[in-house]
C-alpha cells in the first residue's frame, strides 16, 4: 500500500480541491491520500460524496483544534453510475435557459438541457469544434439550418456536426432538449431570447 501526504496549509486554496482529486484518482485501490489541514475540511468531503460515491472512505486520523488529518482511501477503481437528476423534473418549469447541466470536474462528455419559451429560440451561430446530439425531450419548434429549417418534435433525435450553422426556434408551447458531446472548454455562450 502507498498513501501520498498532502499538507494543504500550504496551498492556495483554488489549487487544493483540484490537487486532491488529483491525487486520489491516480491512487490504486487501497491506497490514500493523507489530507493535513488547519480545519474540519466538510466541504471536500461533501464535494467526494457528490462526485465519488461509494468510492471513497474517510477516516480522522487526527481530530483536534487546528490540526486535522484525514484518511482518504479509495475503494474502487472508478466511480460508480447514479442518477443525477430527472429530465421531467428539469423542463417542468418551462423558464428559458439552462434547465440543467452535467457538472462533473473530471466528465469527458457535456451535457445540458436547455429550454426555450414559446416563441423563444436562439440566434443563428456556428457550433464549435464537436459533434452535438440533441434529443427533444418537450414541445415543438424548428432547427435552422444552411439548407433550411428542421421542424423538430418530442422524442426527436438531431445530430449536429462540428462547426455547423445551427439556430433553434421554440413552437406556441416552446421547446426543450438535452444536448450530448465531448467536453470541452467553453468557447461560446448562447443566450436564448
Amino acid at each position: 500500500m502507498s498513501d501520498v501526504t498532502i499538507d494543504v496549509r500550504e496551498i492556495p486554496k483554488p489549487q487544493r480541491h483540484p490537487k486532491i482529486f488529483g491525487a486520489f484518482d491516480e491512487l490504486a485501490v487501497g491506497d490514500a491520500v493523507i489530507l493535513v489541514n488547519d480545519h474540519d475540511p466538510q466541504p471536500l468531503h461533501a464535494q467526494f460524496a457528490d462526485h465519488r460515491p461509494g468510492g471513497f472512505a474517510w477516516e480522522y486520523l487526527v481530530r483536534e483544534p487546528g490540526d486535522f488529518r484525514i484518511r482518504i482511501s479509495k475503494v474502487l477503481d472508478a466511480p460508480v453510475p447514479r442518477i443525477l437528476g430527472n429530465s421531467a423534473d428539469a423542463v417542468a418549469g418551462g423558464e428559458a435557459g439552462v434547465a440543467w447541466k452535467l457538472d462533473m470536474n473530471d466528465r469527458a462528455l457535456d451535457a445540458n438541457i436547455i429550454t426555450l419559451a414559446p416563441g423563444g429560440g436562439i440566434g443563428e451561430h456556428v457550433g464549435g469544434e464537436v459533434d452535438v446530439l440533441v434529443h427533444v425531450l418537450d414541445g415543438t419548434g424548428t432547427v435552422g439550418t444552411q439548407t433550411g429549417p428542421v421542424p423538430v418534435t418530442a422524442g426527436d433525435l438531431l445530430w449536429l456536426p462540428k462547426r455547423s450553422r445551427r439556430s433553434f426556434a421554440a413552437g406556441e408551447a416552446g421547446l426543450s432538449y438535452l444536448t450530448v458531446h465531448t467536453h470541452r472548454e467553453p468557447t461560446l455562450t448562447i443566450t436564448p431570447r
